[in-house]
């Protein structure tokens, strides 16, 4: 068991590793975006949100073909991955790098890594309950699909999208400020508090 956990340890790291040597060239904008999802300071989650709604209003304003909107994207993330190696370390100061700033970039190099194994890991949990248990598979895979598809025909496209990008930035700043747990141990609470209710009802 100990040698698992040390083959795993050294494999996690020897991932991390590589992920940052890719990223090295990105590293200066990838912690100034996490100090923005962090929300370091109070006024970034405003200021991500009116980014995201204007760009999202210049969207819909727009109205672009599907063809027409992904070729924007790839351009778009063709010319950042072209430019921003070059103009990160004018813009930022590559010689302001500090040992902080390393271990916060390892840091997110090793979240990063580990949230790409939990993806593969429910990928894979998801083929095992299929071999395993074809109809609960079946029948977990049609339900999630059918409330998807019905939440995507009541919500319009772009207005949905809006919400989940929205969710997914805000995401990192609710869980470093504890607002998830928060509100997550609320509805726990209220829950148990039911539970008891309907018990002592049934006694």
């Amino acid at each position: 068991m100990a040698e698992g956990d040390n083959k795993s340890a050294n494999l996690l790291a020897q991932e991390t590793a590589q992920l940052e040597e890719q990223l090295q060239s990105w590293g200066e904008v990838i912690l100034a975006g996490d100090q923005v999802l962090r929300w370091v300071k109070p006024w970034f989650p405003a200021a991500m949100m009116g980014a995201v709604s204007v760009i999202f209003l210049m969207i819909y304003y727009l109205d672009p073909s599907v063809l027409t909107g992904v070729s924007c994207a790839v351009m778009f993330l063709c010319l950042a991955d072209y430019l921003v190696p070059t103009l990160a370390p004018r813009i930022f100061g590559s010689n302001k790098w500090t040992t902080e700033q390393q271990q916060r970039f390892h840091e997110i190099c090793g979240n990063l890594v580990k949230t790409q194994r939990r993806v593969v890991g429910w990928w894979r949990r998801l083929f095992t309950l299929k071999e395993e248990k074809p109809k609960v598979y079946f029948m977990t895979v049609i339900s999630s699909l059918s409330v998807m598809a019905w939440i995507g025909q009541q919500v319009h496209n772009l207005f949905l999208m809006y919400l989940i990008v929205s969710f997914l930035l805000l995401l990192p700043g609710l869980n470093q400020h504890g607002i998830i747990s928060k509100y997550a141990g609320m509805a726990k609470r209220e829950i148990n508090k039911l539970l008891k209710q309907k018990e002592k009802k049934n006694e």
